[in-house]
């Protein structure tokens, strides 16, 4: 493939800014915690319901991620395959509108929430895969990196927007800015939650584009029957992983690190209520800072990562967040480390600021950089989709892991805070196996 211009490279950077907004503002900090408490009505089972419908998303990605890299990377062109699973992700963002608070019949929500989750996550597995096109081995990292650092500053802005200007506190009925919502939204219908996800569905639908316009893409394979063969190339692919014990070693590492990130995701802003205490606002702004320095992060880690390669990057980020997950089970509402503080003290919420600002740009680099690395495992141009397909797949495939061992952990102790624990064991393992990983891939000597 000829050169990409610059264009076409800031084409594809800017995918990450338009997908962004759907988790930052619909899975983390504004749709699913409205819905799981409005909507379903909250309690443990509003939770589980949530849970079951996340975890079963999760798992039809876990399946359909290597077949459909496959069938494209025989078939060609990765584009059309974005373009179908972006409408659907579009179609099924903008129906979290319909997210009524105590609604009769949730399933409508629950289903257009899972089809957004799983389309968005195939179509990065076909973007991901366009990346090694994108510019030499030298430039890979920094790319990836800075298109991370797009996602990131996507998800601030798109965060700032709806909590300053459209979600409402139903208490208040005023914004974090202080003033109504705009366009004549009703905190008490959820209004500017449930808006959320609209607006993810129209900002991906205009940032989506350049990519289509600009962003060059693979030539068609003149194959007559892509989905057999691609199922065969599969197998064979999957056969293969013992014959190159870097990728396989790799895909392991990348499954238990990525799990323990998501969790530690997932699990900060319940940490921070039930075990500091810290109110719906500080949460916003925690919100902010942490997607601040995640683009600072994947910003850096890109510079680095095109400097000694994305290995040093990667382990050294994985170390970091096992240290701070550490530090984060330290914390109480009253002490750290043990020590006490008192009731009055503020330092365990610097704390938890601190923390929060390190993981999230640790997070970023390690996301980034993880995606660097990849293409080296991969090292074949011809399998890339399907080589970022079985990288999805592990992704996915225990996905559960963490969220699993954190309630286990948390029912046996009755303890809030030492149920994080087995957040840092999956961080060490997941560091351990990158002992075996190799730079470059099953293809050098180093």
């Amino acid at each position: 493939m000829a050169q990409v211009s610059k264009r076409g490279v800031r084409a594809w950077m800017l995918a990450d800014w338009a997908g962004q907004p759907f988790h930052t503002l619909c899975i983390t900090f504004v749709f699913a915690p409205y819905f799981v408490e409005f909507g379903l009505g909250g309690g443990d089972q509003a939770q589980a319901t949530w849970g079951y419908m996340t975890g079963t998303a999760a798992l039809i990605v876990a399946v359909l991620a290597p077949i459909l890299g496959a069938m494209a990377d025989v078939s060609g062109p990765r584009k059309p395959w974005i373009a179908g699973l972006s409408a659907l992700h579009v179609l099924a963002v903008a129906a979290l509108w319909l997210g009524v608070p105590g609604m009769d019949e949730p399933m409508i929500v629950l289903l257009a929430f899972a089809l957004a989750l799983i389309t968005t996550e195939l179509a990065f597995i076909f973007l991901n895969a366009m990346l090694p096109d994108l510019g030499s081995e030298s430039e890979i990292g920094r790319i990836s990196g800075s298109a991370w650092a797009m996602g990131y500053l996507g998800g601030l802005v798109s965060l700032i927007l709806v909590l300053g200007l459209m979600a409402g506190d139903p208490e208040t009925g005023l914004t974090m800015l202080g003033i109504a919502p705009i366009l004549g939204l009703d905190p008490a219908m959820g209004e500017g939650s449930r808006a959320a996800g609209p607006f993810s569905a129209i900002w991906y639908t205009v940032f989506i584009i350049p990519l289509f316009l600009f962003t060059p893409d693979v030539k068609r394979k003149p194959v007559a029957v892509s989905a057999r063969r691609g199922l065969q190339e599969l197998a064979r692919m999957i056969g293969q992983l013992p014959k190159r014990p870097s990728l396989m070693t790799f895909l392991l590492s990348s499954m238990l690190y990525r799990d323990a990130l998501a969790a530690l995701y997932a699990f900060a802003g319940i940490y921070a209520a039930g075990v500091l205490g810290i109110g719906i606002i500080e949460l916003g702004a925690f919100g902010i800072l942490a997607t601040v320095t995640g683009a600072l992060g994947a910003w850096v880690g890109g510079r680095f990562d095109s400097r000694l390669g994305p290995k040093p990057v990667v382990v050294f980020c994985t170390a970091s967040l096992a240290l701070f997950s550490l530090t984060l089970t330290l914390t109480t509402a009253t002490s750290f480390a043990g020590v006490d503080l008192g009731p009055d003290s503020g330092v365990p919420t610097l704390v938890f600021f601190g923390l929060g600002a390190l993981i999230g740009a640790a997070g970023g680099a390690l996301q980034a950089s993880s995606r660097s690395l990849m293409v080296r495992q991969a090292s074949d141009p011809a399998v890339m989709t399907q080589s970022f397909g079985l990288y999805g797949l592990a992704g996915k495939a225990t996905a559960f892991l963490g969220l699993f061992l954190i309630g286990f952990v948390t029912d046996v102790t009755s303890s809030q805070r030492l149920g994080v624990t087995p957040v840092v064991g999956l961080f060490v393992l997941g560091l351990v196996l990158l002992i075996w990983v190799r730079p470059k891939g099953d293809m050098s000597r180093a």
